[in-house]
């Protein structure tokens, strides 16, 4: 017998394992994930502009020829 087949055999005896919830449980917590990261993604939206004041008073000295 090789390799390969008692690899498979045995791999045909072992238990099948049931995942403790259904698919759907998983892709719904997978949803709700990628939603939270959204929001926060969302939530940072325009930042740069708010702050747009800060950015140009602090480089009003710089010249850009030196």
């Amino acid at each position: 017998m090789s390799l390969i087949t008692s690899l498979i055999s045995a791999a045909e005896e072992t238990a099948h394992t049931e995942l403790p919830m259904s698919p759907f449980g998983y892709a719904g917590i997978a949803v709700a994930a990628f939603v939270a990261l959204g929001v926060v993604v969302w939530s940072y939206r325009d930042v740069a502009n708010r702050h747009s004041d800060k950015v140009g008073a602090a480089h009003d000295d710089h010249t850009p020829g030196h």
